[in-house]
């Protein structure tokens, strides 16, 4: 309970927290973290090849097949942590949220300021007329009326990250008086190396697990940032 003190002083302290988070904070939402040891990367190595930009592109059919089973949560809903994210924003002591996340519950817990690194099942357009659809329009059907596929607003492998949310990022972290990593072992770049732009005191690392970040943050809480939440919530 220590650590959860330290951590409610720092908050309450703080005016400018940037949050940056990663898939842990959306597995008690019921969407499994990939990489973890039960996760999809370990049970399928073509995982990364499927999600490809050339895959896409050249077996969209087989695409969509593997990312309707296994990328798309649509019944998922935020948890306490989101919602508490968005209440700290709310508040006015947070400057907002980065995400790794493509599932979109940051947004759907009503954080207004939200950079998704890696786009949202939510946002998909047509290759060949550029029409926005929705989750729903696309779990239907990936082919416009125009004929042409209708891709998803994520970063697959072998695309670049996009430049509004790159600057956006890398801004927010550079004002962040406080900066809290949560769920991320920060092993997928070039999104990780974005902390690297932080240069406060107040570092804190909420995952269960070991990151790199460890030996430089402030204050390493090895838990689940959903119990963090809720021993935050009873003092």
């Amino acid at each position: 309970m220590k650590e959860i003190e330290t951590l409610k002083k720092i908050i309450d302290a703080s005016k400018k927290i940037v949050f940056f988070t990663g898939a842990g904070i959306s597995v008690p939402s019921g969407i499994p973290d990939f990489r973890s040891s039960e996760g999809l990367y370990k049970s399928d190595l073509r995982a990364e090849e499927i999600l490809s930009h050339e895959y896409f592109m050249n077996h969209p059919e087989d695409f969509y097949d593997f990312y309707k089973a296994k990328m798309i949560y649509p019944d998922a809903k935020p948890n306490i942590a989101h919602k508490w994210m968005a209440e700290l924003e709310k508040e006015g002591r947070s400057l907002g949220v980065i995400t790794q996340n493509i599932d979109g519950l940051h947004t759907l817990a009503e954080s207004q300021k939200v950079v998704e690194l890696h786009g949202s099942i939510y946002r998909n357009h047509c290759l060949k007329c550029h029409k926005s659809y929705g989750l729903k329009e696309v779990m239907n059907s990936h082919h416009c009326e125009c004929g042409g596929i209708i891709k998803p607003d994520v970063v697959l492998y072998g695309e670049p990250l996009n430049n509004k949310d790159i600057n956006e990022a890398i801004e927010m972290i550079i004002k962040a008086d406080t900066l809290i990593i949560v769920g991320t072992s920060l092993n997928v770049y070039p999104a990780a190396s974005f902390i690297e732009y932080y240069s406060g005191d107040n570092l804190i690392l909420i995952n269960k697990g070991a990151t790199y970040k460890h030996v430089y943050a402030k204050l390493v809480i090895d838990d689940d940032i959903v119990e963090v939440v809720k021993k935050l919530q009873e003092l």
